[in-house]
C-alpha cells in the first residue's frame, strides 16, 4: 500500500497550480494524479445507478405507508358511509372514500417515516459523504506527508486527507469516491 495525501479543489486550474507548487518542491509528475470526483449518488455502483443498494433514510417508509393507508382508509370509508347514509346512493361512496383515504394515508405515512434517521442524527458517520470537486492526489513517502499536506492547504485545497491505497503508473487506482475522506491533522 502507498501513502497518499489528497485535497479537493474547485477547478482543474486550481489543482494544477497546486501541482506546480509540488513540482517546484521536488515532487515528481508521476506522483501527482488530478481527477474529478462526481457528486454523492452519481457513481453508478449499481445497475440502476447510485452508490447504495437502498437509501438508508428510506428505512421505515414501508411501515409508515401501510399504517397510514390502514388508518386513513378506515377514516375515508367512514366518511363514505356517512355520505351513503346522508344521501342514500349506491355505496360507491364507501369504496371511493376508502380508496382516497388509503392513497393519501400511504403517501403521508411513507413521507413521515422517510428521512427520520438523518433528522435524528445529522452528524452520523454513515451519512457523511465525499464532496464533489477536483481531487489532487499525491503519492508520498512518510517523511513528505506533512509538507505535501501543507502545500495543498496553502494552494487552496479543501478536505486535505491522507489515505493508503494502490498507486500504479501515476494514478490512485483503488480510489473509492463513496468513502468519506480521512482528514489530516494540522
Amino acid at each position: 500500500m502507498s501513502l497518499i495525501v489528497a485535497a479537493r479543489f474547485d477547478s482543474f486550474p486550481d489543482a494544477e497550480s497546486a501541482a506546480r507548487r509540488l513540482f517546484s518542491r521536488g515532487i515528481g509528475e508521476e506522483a501527482v494524479n488530478i481527477f474529478f470526483v462526481n457528486p454523492p449518488g452519481w457513481h453508478d455502483r449499481y445497475p440502476l445507478g447510485g452508490d447504495q443498494a437502498a437509501d438508508p433514510d428510506a428505512r421505515g417508509a414501508t411501515k409508515g405507508a401501510v399504517l397510514g393507508a390502514a388508518l386513513l382508509a378506515t377514516v375515508g370509508a367512514a366518511i363514505g358511509a356517512g355520505l351513503l347514509y346522508a344521501f342514500g346512493r349506491t355505496g360507491l361512496e364507501i369504496v371511493a372514500g376508502g380508496a382516497v383515504g388509503a392513497y393519501l394515508g400511504s403517501l403521508g405515512g411513507a413521507l413521515s417515516m422517510a428521512g427520520r434517521r438523518s433528522r435524528a442524527r445529522p452528524a452520523d458517520p454513515d451519512v457523511q459523504v465525499r464532496h464533489a470537486g477536483v481531487l489532487a492526489a499525491v503519492h508520498v513517502q512518510p517523511e513528505q506527508e506533512t509538507q505535501v499536506a501543507e502545500v495543498l492547504r496553502q494552494a487552496g485545497g479543501k478536505d486535505v486527507e491522507h489515505a493508503e491505497g494502490r498507486w500504479r503508473e501515476g494514478r490512485w487506482v483503488d480510489f473509492d469516491p463513496t468513502e468519506p475522506p480521512h482528514r489530516t491533522g494540522a
